[in-house]
């Protein structure tokens, strides 16, 4: 399988091993990143790298592929999809796919044009076992008719440092925290409500990473903890006056078009850090932790606890057990046309979720989604 990278930072290095792994004639034999972050990762765990080239075009032209991965800064997603779509070609794509609802309606254009068969995105916690089983009581009823769900994703010290330091601090590159890092949680409980959100409202700003609360300031010189994930393209030694402008904390509720709602919690300054949620159903609740590795589901009636499992991810894994599953089921698509359980169109509608929220929190307003949702579909081509 001939693989051409647009992009090569550590995410992609990554997975490059990860698919490698899942399958030994999976090569890339090109490559175009000026300054590929990841490209020393993939060599040093066994990925031959092929020929960089300096632009997308120009491996294009040169290059019969069987697969294009788009691990670019994500403002540049939207150009590099839509080369790769004109061309014919199948295409995996990072999140967050695109980072504007302006985006989001242009790449719906494309899919109305050319399908999204060929388009898979890496949401890659929809393959998490424990997700997978969360699915999997629903289905049996366990839950019954959703009613809330409370969740949220906290990451540690070093690794909000990072998003400081790195090019996904500017909202111009990344769209912002909630759609670049949260993304993967909003398309899960999407998933579990089985219906788009409705209402939006959110708060957050900017209350740890700032000149105060820096060692220095409060007599600590130790700033190693906050350094000691490497930053990629546009990295900065800054963390707590680093010139950057997204959040480093932020709450929402969303009101789904069923009834139902969700609060969602993020903080880049957690160091017990966890991701979690409660989901409350007329028949039952199931209650899970990604990070602590659980999943417990038990019967509102009756107090049985009718699922209660552990999880153990692999040494290969960077996402509780999901990337190995990822890329098999992924391969398997490419290969065989089996089904994914996650669509461009759902990662699209959870970026539409995580940008509304962001425009809820600057106007301190309740946001209707609907007019939102008749110009999604309408570019989608679908009828109104």
């Amino acid at each position: 399988m001939r693989v051409g990278i647009i992009g090569l930072g550590y995410r992609l290095g990554y997975l490059a091993r990860v698919f490698s792994v899942a399958r030994q004639d999976f090569a890339v034999v090109a490559y175009v990143d000026d300054a590929p972050a990841g490209l020393d990762y993939a060599r040093e765990h066994g990925v031959a790298v092929g020929q960089r080239y300096d632009t997308l075009e120009a491996m294009l032209d040169a290059e019969q592929l069987d697969l294009l991965m788009v691990g670019s800064p994500n403002h540049l997603h939207l150009e590099h999809i839509r080369l790769g779509l004109e061309r014919g070609l199948r295409i995996f794509t990072e999140k967050p796919v695109v980072t504007t609802a302006d985006d989001t309606m242009a790449l719906a254009e494309l899919i109305a044009r050319h399908g999204s068969d060929n388009l898979m995105v890496g949401l890659v916690l929809r393959y998490a076992p424990l997700y997978v089983d969360l699915r999997q009581a629903q289905a049996e009823g366990h839950l019954g008719d959703i009613t809330s769900i409370e969740a949220s994703e906290h990451i540690p010290p070093y690794h909000g440092a990072f998003f400081m330091r790195d090019w996904r601090r500017y909202e111009k590159y990344s769209g912002s925290f909630m759609l670049e890092k949260c993304c993967h949680d909003l398309d899960l409980y999407n998933g579990v409500m089985g219906c788009r959100p409705r209402y939006v409202s959110s708060f957050g700003g900017r209350r740890t990473f700032i000149p105060k609360n820096a060692p220095a300031a409060t007599g600590i010189n130790d700033m190693e903890v906050y350094h000691r994930k490497p930053s990629g393209w546009m990295g900065s030694d800054k963390v707590f006056d680093n010139d950057g402008d997204i959040i480093d904390f932020q709450t929402a509720m969303v009101q789904y078009e069923n009834g139902a709602a969700l609060t969602f919690h993020t903080n880049l300054n957690v160091p017990d850090d966890f991701r979690r949620f409660a989901v409350m159903g007329a028949k039952g609740m199931a209650e899970g932790d990604f990070i602590r590795n659980f999943l417990r589901v038990t019967d509102s009636r009756t107090s049985d606890r009718l699922v209660d499992k552990t999880y153990r991810s692999t040494g290969l894994s960077q996402h509780y057990g999901a990337d190995e599953q990822m890329a098999e089921d992924i391969l398997k698509h490419l290969l065989e046309g089996a089904p994914l359980p996650v669509s461009v169109v759902d990662a699209l509608e959870a970026g539409l979720l995580a940008l509304t929220m962001d425009q809820a929190m600057r106007t301190r307003s309740v946001i209707d989604m609907a007019p939102l949702w008749q110009q999604f579909d309408a570019a989608l081509g679908r009828a109104s």
